[in-house]
């Protein structure tokens, strides 16, 4: 079996998918589901309803996911699908991401040229726009509790939210240099914190 590219935390008493298949459906179902963005229902089904993932495993994913190039739930797609069949996994899962939405968000932006300027199809975008926002807030408060067993402490992971929050929203920073900034310094700090622990 293929070496996964990112390593397995303690996911061993949870339970997993049966075969590629079934990722590729669950990923299916996600893409589906996710009107305003696919990372609250992958929260939701990875973690609470399939319970393939610990919240802390989620959160350690879509760490990685969120620095590396690309989508960030493509990225935790392709991570998930390795971890549990390797290259095989991967494929499954971010097709499944991928795959039919691509599809139908071709044929929708087919009937948008046409209804672009109708109001109500323009108030309907403006409403989907509260809810994706919605969406991504009751992800961010469900995942908190994760940062319990953060080595940095929950002050210092305040501090990281808050000086991201305001790049990205007060002073409006390119997200390439917030990352860079307040990622870069977080990773330090937890390096740091991890090397007294264990002295």
């Amino acid at each position: 079996m293929t070496e996964p590219l990112i390593p397995s935390l303690d996911t061993q008493a949870l339970p997993r998918p049966a075969r590629p298949r079934e990722l590729f459906h669950a990923f299916t179902r996600m893409s589906l589901m996710g009107f305003g963005g696919v990372l609250p229902v992958a929260q939701h089904e990875l973690v609470e309803r399939r319970r393939w993932l610990t919240r802390e495993d989620f959160v350690e994913l879509l760490s990685i996911g969120q620095v590396l190039p690309g989508p960030n739930i493509v990225n935790v797609a392709l991570m998930i699908g390795d971890r549990f069949f390797g290259w095989r996994g991967a494929a499954a899962a971010v097709g499944g991401l991928l795959g039919l939405p691509m599809l139908l968000v071709m044929s929708l932006a087919i009937l948008y040229n046409g209804l672009a300027h109708h109001p109500m199809v323009a108030g309907a975008l403006r409403g989907m726009g509260a809810v994706s926002a919605g969406l991504v807030l009751s992800t961010a408060v469900k995942l908190l509790p994760a940062l319990k067993k953060n080595p940095m402490g929950r002050p210092a992971c305040a501090l990281v939210a808050v000086a991201t929050v305001a790049g990205i929203a007060g002073w409006r920073l390119p997200l390439g240099w917030v990352v860079l900034a307040v990622g870069g310094s977080a990773c330090l700090y937890a390096w740091w914190a991890l090397g007294r622990r264990a002295r």
